[in-house]
């Protein structure tokens, strides 16, 4: 398989990180730095090192989902020993396990994890269109219309974001509130916040309860569990479908 592949898929990195470790001359194959891309190795001949350190092949990739708490680092490890979701997560028991994606500190709700890089790149890449369902509960009473520049695509400092999907679910009217379900498809950091606060209305708390047509279900803060073929299955021909 390509080299970026088998390191993708051993948990190294993303498919585009495992690249970019490559360019950076990090990758060796039998002693030999590869930096060309596309190069194939056999996983049962050859050996392939990051750094010096022998990178062992996967035997089978691993596909979990958490329900993320508030008060949570979405990483896998914090120099300042901050909470962080690595120790929700089985990571002696799959090594390599690294999060899909992110949640802020202070957002809850479903958070995908995987030991296979190619996987997570085709989750979270925007062109196949796996919708990310979030619940917010923002300041101030949202009316309807108040929602069309989210519809349409708003300017945000990085640039036009992708139509959503939103609409007002519920009022709070004694704590001038709103609960707002909007989707998106893109990913980038603090994009729903930013999204809500540039039409006036600042989120207050931030949940995720879909990643496509995976849902938390009863799965309780804190916990975790394996996602089914079946769930995987479906979140691959969702996202074949919009690619």
């Amino acid at each position: 398989m390509r080299l970026q592949r088998f390191l993708a898929r051993s948990g190294v990195a993303s498919r585009r990180g495992s690249e970019d470790l490559m360019t950076a001359g990090r990758v060796s194959v039998n002693g030999q730095v590869v930096r060309e891309l596309g190069t194939k190795v056999d996983s049962t001949k050859d050996v392939v090192t990051v750094d010096g350190v022998v990178i062992e092949a996967a035997a089978e990739a691993a596909y979990l989902m958490l329900n993320k708490p508030s008060g949570f680092l979405t990483t896998m490890k914090d120099p300042q020993d901050r909470p962080c979701v690595a120790s929700l997560v089985p990571r002696d028991q799959y090594p390599g396990l690294f999060p899909v994606g992110r949640l802020d500190k202070d957002t809850t709700g479903l958070l995908l994890f995987s030991t296979d890089g190619d996987f997570a790149q085709a989750i979270l890449h925007p062109k196949h269109y796996v919708w990310k369902t979030y619940e917010a509960i923002v300041d101030g009473l949202v009316q309807d219309e108040e929602l069309d520049p989210l519809r349409e695509g708003i300017l945000l400092d990085d640039g036009r974001c992708a139509p959503a999907c939103c609409h007002v679910e519920k009022y709070f009217e004694q704590e001038a509130s709103t609960l707002v379900e909007i989707k998106i498809h893109e990913g980038r950091k603090n994009q729903v916040k930013r999204m809500l606060a540039r039409i006036g209305h600042p989120v207050l708390a931030l949940h995720r309860s879909y990643v496509g047509c995976l849902g938390l279900g009863d799965l309780r803060p804190g916990s975790w569990r394996m996602l089914t073929r079946e769930e995987l299955d479906l979140i691959c021909i969702e996202k074949g479908a919009g690619a």
